[in-house]
């Protein structure tokens, strides 16, 4: 063998010493992660499968831990993770990070090699129970709920009084669990949620009251007096007369059924009543004790005038309520059908 093929075979025998170990230690390193690979934002650049586990957990444990806390309407709220039922699988999240390729030089854009994009965030296998989530976040809105109160109206005789209305409160409970949702599958988000109850109206305030009840009779039986109100202030007052003991005027509330000028007088079949009972007198008759005007409220009973003025102040009637005829006819242009009237 000559010198010259002497040194080749020499020289390609140390290539392949030299070769062989290389590629034997190349075989036996474990893959590692691509650079600029993380999850949850923990750089995982290089580290090998056990490496990655290791850093997640150490690195993520205590974010994990935290609880989500709720501030809303002054109060303060916190759910567990263990009462979320939170898992964290530090594994998975590295191997998740391990397939996260960088693309070859070959590679079209986009093209992964079937990983995450180079470069990339990877999602954590975390995990949580959304039923429980749901179960706190109706908690925490049943916690500052305040349903709201409708303005009311006491009528008295003397005085009408108004209650106002107050306001409610209302928390949209599936929106607060999507961001406690949201929360706890991201480690690295606050766990602090400032939510805001939305406030609920009533479906009466004290201007509708006042629409409602524009005008309003009171008819004290013992004082015989009628007062007469307007939007909720006392506006004029009169003297009555009101039933005889045997024929008391009916107390309660009633409302002004119809309203007649010079009304018929459908005489009932009263004792009383004597031969006229169960006829009928024409209006501005000087037989009609319903005089100039009249205002039906319940079974034959109504407001009017009458001719005996001497009976205003006393239990005259048998059942009405007598005005005289001056003040009735005041007091009629006032008063609309379904006006609310109390006798007490």
């Amino acid at each position: 063998m000559s010198f010259r093929r002497a040194r080749r075979l020499a020289a390609t025998g140390l290539l392949v010493a030299v070769c062989l170990p290389a590629g034997t230690a190349a075989a036996q390193d474990p893959p590692r992660i691509a650079p600029s690979v993380g999850a949850g934002g923990v750089d995982l650049s290089g580290l090998t499968l056990e490496q990655a586990t290791t850093k997640l957990q150490s690195s993520l444990k205590t974010r994990v831990g935290q609880p989500v806390v709720v501030r809303v309407a002054g109060k303060r709220f916190a759910i567990e993770p263990s009462d979320a039922k939170v898992t964290f699988d530090a594994l998975t999240t590295a191997k998740r990070a391990i397939r996260a390729v960088k693309p070859s030089t070959t590679a079209q854009a986009g093209d992964t090699a079937g990983g995450t994009a180079f470069g990339a965030d990877v999602p954590l296998a975390i995990r949580h129970s959304r039923i429980a989530v749901r179960a706190f976040a109706a908690t925490v809105a049943a916690g500052v709920a305040r349903a709201p109160h409708d303005a009311t109206l006491t009528i008295g005789l003397k005085r009408l009084t108004v209650r106002r209305a107050k306001l409610g409160l209302g928390l949209d409970a599936p929106a607060l669990a999507a961001k406690i949702d949201a929360a706890f599958d991201a480690p690295l988000a606050s766990r602090l949620i400032r939510a805001r109850a939305a406030k609920v109206y009533p479906q009466t305030n004290a201007d509708d009251l006042r629409a409602r009840y524009r005008t309003v009779i009171t008819v004290s039986k013992n004082e015989f007096r009628l007062r007469l109100f307007k939007n909720l202030k006392l506006r004029r007052s009169f003297g009555v007369a009101v039933g005889q003991p045997a024929y008391p005027t009916p107390a309660g509330t009633f409302h002004v059924q119809n309203k007649q000028v010079d009304p018929v007088w459908s005489v009932p079949n009263s004792p009383w009543a004597g031969e006229l009972g169960g006829t009928t007198v024409a209006g501005g008759s000087a037989a009609n004790p319903l005089k100039a005007r009249w205002m039906g409220l319940a079974d034959g009973v109504g407001i009017h005038g009458t001719g005996e003025d001497w009976s205003i102040g006393s239990a005259a009637s048998h059942g009405c309520v007598r005005m005289h005829v001056t003040d009735v006819k005041r007091l009629y242009p006032l008063v609309p059908v379904g006006t609310t009237v109390l006798i007490r």
